[in-house]
């Protein structure tokens, strides 16, 4: 069976893929891999970055021996997919990205990264802070504290600029019309330079992966991959 690694973005968990594992399971052996930080796991004493979580999945890849992988990456998950097949072009089979943001610049990761002050979560948004206390534990706050800075260090290095041309591999960049974080005008950028891809828009779907609507993101998975 095909391997299909399913990619969370930054303060999201692997478990947010629950809906789709039971529909994909027939087509592929499903890998749920979290990055380091997030849920139980530890944060890096080092910190986190976009080059840390590549390197993460070229580890898990190895120690699982995938070769010929597919892959799933929602945000962040979108951008590390792109960036491993950029290092591991030979170990990429194929990609779909779904809301993930291209356009970092050091003006858009700033601003990016101070919507994710803790206390200003906590003051206006408490729900959202319950979340992710309920996904990560007591170390939510350092968690987003260290994907600020992460932000930060893409808008002045982003790995990808320049280097789409060189990623020949089929690829679906997916972005929902209501996406308040990715436009639409980014992801058909990077569609236009990718040299084997396709574009879609999904209709009233906003960021967050479960606000998406599953049978939505299971019938263009499907059309993707060719799956009856």
């Amino acid at each position: 069976m095909p391997h299909l690694i399913l990619l969370h973005g930054a303060l999201g968990h692997s478990d947010l893929f629950n809906p789709y594992l039971e529909k994909l399971s027939p087509y592929f052996s499903l890998h749920t891999p979290l990055f380091s930080g997030h849920g139980n796991s530890e944060l890096p004493e080092n910190g986190i970055s976009i080059q840390r979580y590549t390197q993460e999945l070229t580890d898990y890849c190895k120690k699982n021996n995938l070769t010929d992988v597919r892959i799933l990456g929602h945000s962040m998950g979108g951008y590390i997919a792109l960036c491993y097949a950029m290092t591991n072009p030979e170990n990429v089979n194929s990609i779909i990205t779904l809301g993930t943001k291209f356009d970092w610049t050091e003006e858009q990761a700033l601003k990016e990264s101070k919507l994710l002050n803790p206390d200003i979560i906590l003051d206006k948004v408490p729900q959202y802070a319950q979340l992710l206390e309920a996904q990560h534990g007591s170390k939510w706050k350092e968690l987003l504290s260290s994907i600020a800075d992460l932000m930060i260090g893409l808008g002045k290095n982003p790995p990808l600029e320049n280097n789409l041309a060189t990623i020949n591999i089929p690829i679906q960049i997916m972005v929902g019309d209501k996406d308040n974080m990715v436009t639409v005008e980014e992801s058909l950028h990077v569609y236009r330079n990718l040299p084997d891809a396709k574009l879609a828009v999904l209709p009233d779907t906003k960021h967050p992966m479960d606000k998406v609507r599953p049978q939505l993101l299971l019938n263009l998975i499907k059309d993707f991959w060719n799956l009856s």
